[in-house]
């Protein structure tokens, strides 16, 4: 800042200096041409006097004003010179050793400058050609002379209070550049300890936005904020990334760790000789279970690792009337003795139900909604797959009828291996994985998931989808309610 401040102050002395020499030169070419005007004024007049002078004898009386000097070169009356002694005294004489006189005959002389032949200011002269009666060839020459001390004073009065005011002007501009640098570099310092700040890991300070956006600072400033918020989202997002891969390393490790040990236990075991033979055939099997379930579990963590890459999805126009037919022609597949159905989510008559998703994915959520049921309810128990539109979202439910889950535990049903009853989900063979996989693909749509409780006991899941091309005009469904429309009776033709 001190720097620039010197900067500006020196370009405003250069600039004061340059124009102060201007205005000196050209007042002193404006006072000397006013000398020189006087001199070629007074020079025929003066010439003429001095001749008369000669001529009548009277050489001592001075034909000059009293500040000018005369020196007379004549061929019949030789040289003169007039100067009064009050002039002398005052301002010396011109010194003319050095002099180059012009040619006489010059009808147009131009005055000159000349040292003066004592101490003091120069003299200012002029030559002109001098004529005896009756002769109208030049005769000689005269040189007539003022002294330029006047000259030299009005510039030192001018050029000391010239100076005098640029040396105010100079201090003020200091003190005004010093506060408009201040000023402008302040934003500036501002940028410099945000920086600081964001050096030392606080990626949420910003640059205040004291400036507008149209000069050049504002930019900068905007330009940076902008930045920063980029790097602070790409931080936050690889930090999420990371907790997700931490979670994810420990989960796997949790339910990894059963399975080992009971396999290395095994093993162990038979390598001691601790198992006897007619228990051999168990303890393989207890093996080829643990290793079952553990190919179970790393087969349902591979969809959540790549969920938690977040993949582009593959999305098209899907009807959701459709995979909820085929949801349920796999699950009387699997058991012929439910009751399955695709009903309406409200009242009206079931129609295509579209919004734009990837296929696959969803299929993979109705699968593993439909394994949740197959799961942890009684063979027999109805189901019913509930589609409709609610507001601007699609939705599909699915509603069973066991015997559901405790209120505290909805809102965790979706959680990384969560189970209701470890012994017996780890006996059916469940992971704890598939409703966790179900909320990370809806959650890769834009969409939600919720588990509520269905009307008359049971589980119900609600999927919602968006569709921001619809107008929301319906209402949304009570959980639970049940179309008329539903097979009432065993498998049948969905």
């Amino acid at each position: 800042m001190g720097r620039l401040t010197a900067a500006v102050v020196g370009l405003l002395s250069f600039g004061l200096i340059t124009g102060t020499a201007a205005m000196v030169l050209f007042l002193q070419g404006r006072l000397i041409q006013q000398i020189d005007e006087q001199l070629a004024t007074t020079a025929q007049a003066i010439g003429t006097v001095a001749l008369e002078q000669v001529r009548s004898g009277d050489p001592e009386s001075s034909p000059l004003p009293s500040d000018h000097y005369l020196f007379l070169q004549d061929a019949t009356y030789g040289q003169r010179e007039w100067i009064s002694p009050s002039t002398h005294e005052l301002y010396g004489y011109p010194r003319l050793e050095g002099y180059e006189y012009p040619i006489a005959t010059r009808e147009n002389p131009q005055p000159a400058t000349v040292p003066n032949a004592e101490e003091g200011a120069p003299w200012r002269v002029i030559t002109i050609a001098t004529r005896s009666p009756g002769s109208p060839a030049p005769t000689g020459i005269m040189t007539i002379g003022l002294p330029l001390r006047s000259v030299d004073s009005t510039l030192s009065v001018f050029l000391q209070r010239v100076l005098m005011v640029d040396l105010l002007v100079i201090t003020l501009g200091a003190l005004i550049g010093s506060l408009v640098v201040t000023r402008a570099v302040r934003p500036l310092r501002q940028i410099e300890v945000v920086a600081g700040r964001i050096a030392a890991g606080d990626l949420t300070q910003r640059v205040p936005q004291a400036l507008p956006p149209t000069t050049e600072v504002g930019s900068l400033a905007r330009s940076l904020n902008m930045m920063l918020a980029h790097i602070e989202r790409s931080f936050a997002h690889r930090q999420a990334s990371e907790r997700r891969m931490r979670r994810f390393v420990s989960d796997a490790s949790h339910e990894l760790r059963t399975p080992l040990a009971t396999v290395r236990g095994y093993g162990e075991l038979y390598r001691l000789g601790g198992i006897p033979g007619e228990e051999l055939p168990r303890a393989m099997g207890r093996i080829e279970s643990e290793a079952t379930r553990m190919s179970g579990l790393v087969n349902d963590l591979l969809p959540l690792a790549r969920l938690d890459e977040e993949r582009a999805l593959n999305l098209d126009e899907v009807d959701l009337v459709v995979l909820a037919g085929d949801a349920v022609a796999d699950l009387r597949a699997l058991d012929s003795s439910r009751r399955v159905a695709v009903v309406g989510l409200s009242d009206e008559q079931v129609g295509p139900v579209l919004t734009r998703a990837d296929s696959d994915q969803l299929r993979q959520v109705l699968t593993n909604l439909m394994g949740n049921v197959v799961q942890h309810t009684p063979a027999g128990t109805p189901v019913e797959l509930a589609v409709g539109y609610s507001r601007d979202a699609a939705v599909i439910e699915v509603r069973d009828h066991g015997a559901g889950v405790a209120p505290q535990d909805l809102q965790r049903v979706f959680g990384r291996f969560f189970r209701t009853d470890v012994s017996r989900s780890r006996e059916s063979g469940g992971t704890g994985l598939g409703l966790a996989i179900v909320a990370a693909i809806v959650a890769a749509h834009g969409g939600t998931t919720r588990a509520l409780p269905t009307e008359g006991g049971g589980l119900t899941v609600r999927v919602e989808l968006p569709c921001p091309d619809r107008a929301p005009t319906e209402k949304p469904n009570r959980a639970g309610h049940r179309n008329g429309r539903g097979d009432a009776g065993p498998a049948g033709p969905a």
